[in-house]
């Protein structure tokens, strides 16, 4: 399995070839996004007034920090510093510091007093492999597009200015020295630039080369416990020499882009960088569909498909005059609610009136469909059709008449009371 995974490794992309390098610059000056591959690195350099050391009394200060977080990748532990994250931050400290890409005596402002301390903060946003290479050209693509603030110094008095009173002041960089990462399997056999993550886990060595354009190593570490020749190493020189300098070109011509397009006034940051991948869009590409054979298609659907099921849910009468179909519950229609029985009962006796009292009134006749003791209700529809459904009688169906004011003109400039009719539950 394991001498499967290696030859995976090298198929997959040819030995020399570095993965896709994308720069991306933030609103601020000194705020970058580097992603190799799908390693993602973010780079923000901040900078203060300090005092300086005390045998360094007229340089500045540079300090670095790399962070691995969980959510670059879940076996990274928060709060904790790994054996790991202790050997990448040493390795940037040789690569940038130790190197004298920086000019530090251009930091200082007063001699003894006050210097700048320049911070690369960098953190982790997604790991693919090669932490080191990523952080590498972060660092040195952050310092590079950094702007200070400008100082002035009269006498004891140091003066520090926005960035609307002057413009800020780029750094004093010599050289700009990257790291090139070289995997070794089986012992020194294969050789593999740039390796991802998957070929981490496999690899036997590792060997880390720092370069600037002008074929100076400034760093070299070998990790790993491989034993390498110096054929080897040599070989691995001239890669990184060559890789070194299209990773150069590639930053110059990035911060290039970025300074011609806030120059313009033009859109800049990280949002203007990303790609353009949205959801929902307004215009949407017509693709062709081919639409000779879909009666056929349809037809075989419909032949496989099982027919629809027959059953039909028959009625339930519960008692004459009723019906029911499904399952519900018993219908309670001809019941007063409690509210309806106490209105009924406080203003029974002051709106009931006599019937023949109430034909002399309205001049109205009232004819009776049904048995002659049936109530009469009166109500504002013209019309309407009543049925009272009772478990133990036959339905009565009681229709009632009235009219309106406008149609007949009453006698009488009394107003008709209704009279509600009170039902009793059996």
């Amino acid at each position: 399995m394991r001498d499967g995974e290696i030859l995976c490794a090298l198929l997959l992309r040819q030995t020399y070839d570095y993965r896709n390098i994308k720069i991306s610059f933030g609103t601020d000056y000194g705020c970058c996004i580097v992603e190799l591959g799908k390693t993602r690195v973010l780079g923000q350099v901040s900078c203060e007034l300090v005092s300086p050391k005390l045998n360094r009394a007229t340089e500045g200060i540079l300090f670095f920090n790399l962070e691995l977080s969980q959510m670059a990748a879940p076996a990274f532990e928060p709060g904790r510093q790994s054996d790991l994250l202790v050997k990448l931050n040493r390795l940037l400290e040789r690569c940038l510091r130790n190197s004298k890409c920086i000019d530090t005596e251009s930091l200082c402002v007063v001699a003894g007093e006050k210097v700048w301390q320049i911070r690369v903060d960098l953190h982790l946003l997604n790991h693919d492999g090669n932490i080191i290479d990523a952080a590498s050209i972060a660092a040195i693509v952050a310092l590079c597009h950094f702007r200070r603030p400008d100082v002035s110094v009269q006498g004891d008095e140091v003066t520090l200015y926005t960035l609307e009173e002057r413009d800020p002041v780029p750094l004093s960089i010599h050289h700009m020295p990257i790291c090139v990462s070289f995997a070794f399997f089986q012992q020194g056999t294969y050789l593999l630039v740039d390796p991802s993550e998957r070929e981490e886990r496999v690899m036997d060595g590792l060997l880390v080369i720092a370069m600037n354009k002008h074929r100076e190593i400034c760093t070299i570490q070998s990790s790993g416990g491989i034993m390498l020749l110096k054929d080897q190493v040599l070989r691995c020189s001239k890669i990184a020499g060559v890789k070194v300098v299209e990773i150069t070109e590639l930053i110059q011509k990035a911060l290039e882009n970025d300074q011609k397009v806030r120059k313009e006034g033009g859109k800049f940051g990280f949002a203007e960088s990303m790609a353009n991948q949205r959801i929902t869009a307004f215009k949407m590409e017509k693709a062709p569909i081919d639409t000779s054979d879909v009666e056929e298609k349809a037809e075989e659907i419909i032949s496989e498909a099982e027919p629809p099921s027959e059953v039909v849910s028959k009625p339930v009468l519960w008692t004459p005059g009723t019906a029911q179909i499904g399952e519900g519950i018993e219908n309670s229609w001809g019941h007063l609610e409690d509210s309806e029985k106490e209105d009924e009962d406080e203003g029974g006796s002051d709106e009931a009136t006599i019937l023949d009292g109430m034909k002399m009134d309205t001049g109205v006749e009232v004819s009776n469909i049904g048995s002659q003791d049936a109530p009469i209700v009166l109500s504002d529809s013209e019309e309407e059709e009543m049925i009272i459904l009772e478990p133990d009688k036959n339905p009565k169906k009681i229709r009632t008449q009235t009219i309106s004011a406008t149609q007949v003109k009453a006698p009488s400039k009394k107003p008709v009371k209704k009279r509600k009719k009170k039902r009793a539950a059996n």
